[in-house]
C-alpha cells in the first residue's frame, strides 16, 4: 500500500490533520494559517507536504471530504446565523449561490419547520466553502429542543457552479450520509 493516492490523503496523517490538508498542483498542502504549521499567516503559500507534480489535475473532479457546523449553538429568542464548512480535496471555484440544507427534526413543539437553506458566503478559490443561514430572533423556523443536523446530500448548485479551480470541471456535489452525520447536530435553546 502507498503512503498516498489519487483520492487519498496521506496516511500518516491524524484526523485533525487531515482537515487541513489539500490537493493542489504541487502535491498535498496544508492550508495557510494552519495552527499544525505554527504559522499563523492565512496570507502566506500552503505549505507543501508531499510534492506531487500535477496531482490536483491527475485526481479529476474535486469531491467533498466533510461537512461541518462552525456554528455549535442556537438559541432561539436570539436568532442568528447558522455557518457551515464544506470541505473539498482540492480548491473549488464558486459562481452564484449554491446552498447547503439543514435538516429541522421538529423535535420540539409542533411541526412542518425547516429544511433551512444555508446560502455560500465565501471561500470561493480554496478548498473550503461557508455557508450561511440566518435566523431572525423568535421566528417560527425553530422551536426550543429541535435538532438541527446535515444529511445526505445535502449541497445543492442552486443555478450556480462549484468548479475544480484547476480543471474547470465541475465538482461532485454529492456527499454520504456519513458526511452530513459527521457533522454533528445543533439542539435550539429557548
Amino acid at each position: 500500500m502507498s503512503l498516498w493516492g489519487n483520492d487519498i490523503k496521506p496516511k500518516n496523517l491524524t484526523d485533525a490533520e487531515k482537515k487541513e490538508v489539500f490537493a493542489t498542483k504541487k502535491g498535498w498542502v496544508r492550508e495557510a494559517g494552519s495552527v499544525l504549521s505554527g504559522n499563523g499567516n492565512t496570507s502566506a503559500d500552503p505549505e507543501v507536504l508531499v510534492a506531487i507534480s500535477n496531482l490536483s489535475a491527475n485526481m479529476g473532479a474535486a469531491n467533498i471530504t466533510e461537512i461541518e457546523f462552525i456554528t455549535t449553538a442556537f438559541d432561539k429568542s436570539d436568532g442568528g446565523n447558522i455557518d457551515v464548512r464544506v470541505r473539498f480535496n482540492e480548491p473549488v471555484t464558486v459562481t452564484g449561490t449554491p446552498r447547503v440544507s439543514i435538516t429541522n427534526g421538529n423535535q420540539g413543539s409542533g411541526t412542518g419547520r425547516g429544511p433551512h437553506l444555508a446560502n455560500y458566503l465565501s471561500g470561493s478559490t480554496t478548498n473550503e466553502l461557508v455557508f450561511r443561514c440566518t435566523i431572525a430572533a423568535a421566528n417560527a423556523a425553530t422551536n426550543a429542543s429541535d435538532v438541527l443536523v446535515i444529511g445526505a446530500n445535502a449541497l445543492a448548485l442552486n443555478g450556480g457552479t462549484i468548479k475544480d479551480t484547476g480543471e474547470g470541471t465541475v465538482a461532485t456535489i454529492t456527499n454520504s450520509a456519513g458526511i452530513g452525520t459527521a457533522a454533528g447536530s445543533i439542539t435550539v435553546a429557548a
